[in-house]
């Protein structure tokens, strides 16, 4: 009799354990099991992450390969890393970061109150000036830095006329730091300008109003209603800007004419003239950390959700 009940207690305990056993397994499947829009977003997905951390991953292994070698499976080395500091590549990583921090600095102080102007505006006077700046972005980034190049340069455009009208011209204004930052300007205005129009998107009308009726100075509605809800439009140009920036070269090849190298061009030079892949693959690495770093420090300032009404 005992022996029975022994085993019924068993039999019980077993079946209450595999019941378990099958419903977590169950509940573990309905945690990993996908939607269909996520399935139908995977393939893409895989291409995408393979697509760019793939030659960020074989990047980063060419940066520790002996120099002058084009296998990734050679003895790693921190030989490059070591030439950088040795051959004086902080000169470059130095070009870049204040070329990019000026620029960009520039751009907020340009585009600010060009958005405003743009929000401000209605039909088709706002249409007009956004296909106006938008409209060089259809021609190759090297055509247009050409051109000023022409324009601004000894006997070009600028100079001619000059000469032409008063006797006296300009002279050449490229082959100079200031030109370069023109250059930085003029191409990225549109990378800053239209994501920080989304940002002032996000300024109801009724918010100023209502703190202008209650006697707030333009200085106190722009620095605690404006900029505020306009801030992630205008870090996620700062951030584009900056990015994009740092990774600049034509400028300075075409209206610098060497007067300054970044860190960009070296990188050219040592993949192509060079032929030396391990110490363009170790500047690639570094300059992505600037980059990865500022990148850091912005998104956590920026709270998507709330910027694109999620939240």
């Amino acid at each position: 009799m005992t022996d029975q009940i022994v085993n019924e207690g068993a039999g019980i305990s077993g079946a209450d354990t595999a019941r378990r056993i099958s419903l977590n397994w169950q509940t573990m499947k309905e945690r990993v099991a996908l939607s269909p829009g996520a399935w139908s977003a995977l393939p893409v997905t895989l291409l995408l992450i393979g697509g760019f951390f793939g030659p960020l991953l074989l990047v980063l292994v060419y940066s520790f390969m002996p120099r002058g070698t084009f296998s990734p499976l050679g003895q790693p080395t921190l030989e490059n890393y070591r030439d950088i500091v040795d051959q004086n590549f902080y000169i470059s990583f130095s070009w870049s970061i204040v070329l990019a921090v000026v620029s960009t600095v520039l751009l907020l102080a340009i585009c600010y109150p060009l958005a405003v102007t743009l929000k401000r505006l209605a039909g088709h006077k706002a249409d007009l000036l956004t296909i106006l700046i938008a409209a060089p972005l259809f021609v190759a980034e090297n055509v247009r830095l050409q051109g000023w190049s022409l324009f601004f340069d000894k006997d070009g455009f600028l100079d001619g006329s000059l000469n032409a009208m008063f006797g006296a011209g300009s002279g050449s204004l490229v082959n100079n730091v200031p030109i370069v930052i023109f250059g930085l300007v003029y191409v990225y205005l549109p990378f800053m300008l239209f994501p920080m129009l989304l940002g002032l998107s996000n300024i109801p009308d009724d918010a100023r109003e209502a703190a202008n009726d209650l006697g707030a100075s333009r200085w106190r509605i722009f620095r605690d209603i404006e900029l505020p809800l306009a801030a992630p439009g205008i870090l996620i140009g700062t951030l584009l800007c900056f990015v994009l920036a740092l990774g600049a070269s034509s400028e300075a090849k075409f209206l610098g004419k060497g007067t300054v190298v970044p860190i960009a061009q070296e990188i050219d030079s040592a993949f192509t003239f060079g032929q030396n892949w391990p110490r363009g693959s170790a500047l690639s690495v570094l300059v992505i950390g600037i980059a990865a770093v500022a990148v850091t420090i912005v998104m956590r300032r920026i709270d998507l959700d709330s910027m694109f009404g999620r939240r």
